[in-house]
């Protein structure tokens, strides 16, 4: 595979050692329900795939945590080949598809070999996210399609918000608890950059509701979903931190029922490996009439 040309080593955020290592013992725990988020995921896939009028014979679902992308592409009807790229051997699962193991950051695919490729709440933990895009997009055919979810925008802003409060009360400071994730408009620029045509971006909100702060948590643990910074503190949350965090979250995040809400973003990145069939934006100055004109209901071309 042609390696993607970079600057320089990109910082790094995210343990990902860490990720895999918290994203296996989910998986070897798997509690039912645990997966709510990457199920929706992987419905809302389903749905945008079948919008697209074409049949794809190979697609991949790469660095997704669980097989649910892969399982949703196979039964569309619509792919011939599907391969999984899974990121660990642990989380490959089982369907009809062709399973493999790599990373995300180094996909492990030729260069214009697929008319397809997905992920699904994958690329919020990569380190080089521009580089990951660029990666899946160089994958592509030309006027191939690409699909990608992953978490951004508010996602856990209210754990966020208790915990920094919890501590700076408690003992003065806050070390970092939850991991950063890109806005909308961001992340519609790194798809420019990363050279897809026709990209669009938008924002699937999920509110999910809680007893109390210790069984959001108890969910984020059972999908792998903890604290993977690499600037984490290596000590454990002490006790009086945890209350207090519980206690403000309970003040400034709870429904009129005492339930608490925690919000997650999910956004959607799709775009197109470049073609020629597909339609170009005019050369500015190119129009053929004002806009003035149109405004106002007139026709006539400009002079």
């Amino acid at each position: 595979m042609r390696k993607v040309p970079q600057s320089s080593s990109p910082p790094q955020i995210f343990d990902r050692r860490l990720v895999n290592r918290r994203l296996d013992r989910a998986w070897a725990g798997a509690r039912r329900g645990a997966d709510f988020l990457i199920l929706r995921a992987a419905q809302e896939l389903g749905d945008r795939i079948s919008l697209v009028k074409r049949r794809f014979a190979a697609a991949a679902d790469v660095g997704s945590p669980g097989p649910h992308g892969a399982l949703t592409l196979a039964a569309s009807g619509q792919v011939d080949c599907v391969i999984r790229f899974a990121p660990t051997e642990t989380s490959v699962g089982s369907g009809a598809f062709l399973p493999a193991v790599g990373d995300i950051e180094r996909l492990p695919a030729g260069d214009g070999r697929l008319d397809l490729v997905v992920s699904l709440l994958a690329l919020q933990t990569v380190n080089d996210l521009p580089g990951a895009l660029i990666q899946m997009r160089l994958a592509l055919k030309p006027d191939g399609l690409m699909i990608a979810a992953m978490l951004g925008g508010d996602t856990l802003t209210e754990l966020r918000q208790s915990l920094t409060i919890a501590e700076a009360d408690i003992v003065g400071g806050a070390s970092p608890r939850v991991a950063p994730f890109v806005d909308v408009r961001a992340l519609g620029g790194l798809a420019q950059r990363a050279g897809l045509a026709l990209p669009v971006v938008d924002l699937d909100r999920t509110v999910v509701r809680y007893a109390d702060v210790l069984a959001l948590m108890s969910d984020l643990r059972a999908f792998g979903a903890a604290n993977p910074l690499e600037a984490r503190s290596r000590n454990p949350l002490r006790r009086d931190v945890l209350a207090r965090a519980g206690a403000v979250y309970a003040e400034r995040f709870a429904d009129p029922d005492g339930r608490l809400h925690a919000t997650f973003d999910i956004l959607w990145l799709s775009g197109w490996a470049p073609h020629a069939s597909q339609p170009k934006p005019l050369k500015p100055g190119s129009a053929k009439a004002r806009l003035v004109d149109a405004l106002n209901g007139g026709g006539a071309e400009s002079q």
